[in-house]
């Protein structure tokens, strides 16, 4: 028995925790959504500032997230994380309780910050807990469980906040002080749950801390790690413009499904089992994780995205075009060609920057911030014209990320170790 192997086998599994933690909390706000566009009668651009709110901490956060995992370390750094986490949380009884909705967006900022942390500090130890030869199977792995994370929350968090209150009152029925006081209580025990799950994940860290820490491999130094070095480099922000349009077009369909499968030309299935439903667009890129890793040793990563990213634009066309269920069934389609689109973008990237992979990580990491601008725009779209038209959004944006595929499959890769990539 190798006594170094073990432990960096106990840390990948205790890593691999977070993976599937912050999966999970990442999409409760997707059921979320519904439920308060309910609530307070918001429209579709109101109701979609909560994911602006979330979102916009991985373009704040990303650079003071990578300063603090390099002073504190991972364990320490992890630790930090889940505690702002659970803080949020416990801000959304604040908002419930004066029934304001505005208080709600820094909770979500909040948690959403956390989990900023979490990734820039879980990633590159995921990758590095192990043999160099098998990073690539240990982020699938990791990646696998943030998927089932995502995968069981819409369920999850559906069942609690988009259940009895106001969503047991008849269609165009007013809802009743009383009932609206049952459903804001809902979303308080939604997140107290999620709170005292976190303070349980936060108590495990802080139990194995040392064994995590020594564990750990070294932090890269500040100079490799300056995100200025990636903006030099066109190849790195043709990536970050790929990142930026993948996760924008993921979280706005994904934001307003619920709503989409709700309406009577679609599925019609009241908001609660809508939500629900919604699983089924999660679990696809779940699905398509474990076989693109597959397809992934027969197929070029370039040729599989620019596949992937134009069917799912056919998929987008697929729902603005046909009525009924036909159109429900493309929206949820679209979540299997998700699936190989972050962590290929990231590679093929990583493979042609002419920054340090450090440099072009963090830029990239910092492009998620595209989940809260493209759901703003999808909303202000769906009040104007309608969710089926609003899908125009996410179809330019995936046909955009297939042109960047097919510009990727003309270039040469940048002549350096092979390297892994980040889970989203």
């Amino acid at each position: 028995m190798n006594p170094r192997s073990d432990r960096q086998r106990f840390a990948f599994v205790t890593i691999t925790t977070l993976f599937f933690a912050w999966g999970f909390i990442t999409v409760t706000v997707d059921p979320l959504i519904a439920s308060l566009k309910a609530i307070f009668a918001l429209s579709y651009a109101e109701v979609m500032l909560t994911q602006f709110a979330f979102f916009l901490a991985y373009g704040v956060v990303s650079l003071p997230a990578a300063a603090l995992v390099r002073r504190l370390g991972y364990a320490r750094a992890i630790a930090v994380a889940l505690v702002v986490m659970i803080a949020g949380c416990l801000i959304v009884p604040v908002a419930t309780h004066f029934e304001t909705f505005a208080i709600v967006l820094p909770a979500l900022f909040i948690i959403a910050g956390g989990i900023t942390v979490l990734q820039v500090a879980a990633n590159p130890l995921a990758a590095a807990l192990g043999p160099a030869e098998r990073a690539h199977y240990r982020l699938t792995l990791s990646q696998a469980f943030n998927s089932l994370g995502t995968a069981i929350a819409p369920y999850a968090m559906a069942s609690v906040v988009l259940g009895g209150g106001i969503f047991t009152a008849a269609e165009g029925a007013s809802v009743t002080a009383a009932q609206r006081a049952v459903s804001l209580r809902h979303i308080d025990l939604a997140f107290l749950g999620i709170a005292v799950l976190i303070a349980l994940l936060a108590a495990f860290i802080f139990a194995v801390r040392e064994r995590l820490a020594t564990a750990s491999p070294p932090g890269t130094s500040a100079e490799d790690s300056s995100v200025a070095g990636a903006l030099r480099s066109r190849w790195a922000l043709l990536g970050a413009a790929g990142i930026f349009l993948y996760v924008g077009a993921e979280v706005s369909i994904g934001s307003t499904l619920t709503n989409f499968l709700h309406q009577g030309d679609v599925f019609g299935v009241p908001l609660g089992r809508a939500g629900k439903l919604v699983s089924l667009y999660w679990s696809g890129a779940m699905v398509g994780r474990f076989a693109g890793s597959a397809l992934l040793t027969r197929v070029r990563a370039a040729t599989l995205l620019t596949v992937a990213a134009a069917v799912a634009a056919l998929l987008c066309l697929t729902v603005m075009l046909t009525p009924g269920a036909l159109a429900g069934a493309a929206a949820l389609s679209i979540g299997l060609m998700n699936s190989i689109m972050f962590p290929v973008i990231f590679t093929l990237t990583l493979e042609r920057s002419t920054a340090s992979r450090a440099a072009t990580s963090g830029l990239l990491v910092m492009a998620i911030v595209g989940g809260a601008f493209l759901p703003r725009l999808v909303g202000v779209l769906a009040d104007f014209a309608g969710l089926r038209a609003a899908y125009a959004v996410p179809m330019l944006a995936y046909a955009c990320i297939s042109a960047f595929a097919i510009a990727a499959s003309r270039v040469t890769p940048v002549a350096r170790p092979a390297a892994a990539g980040l889970a989203h």
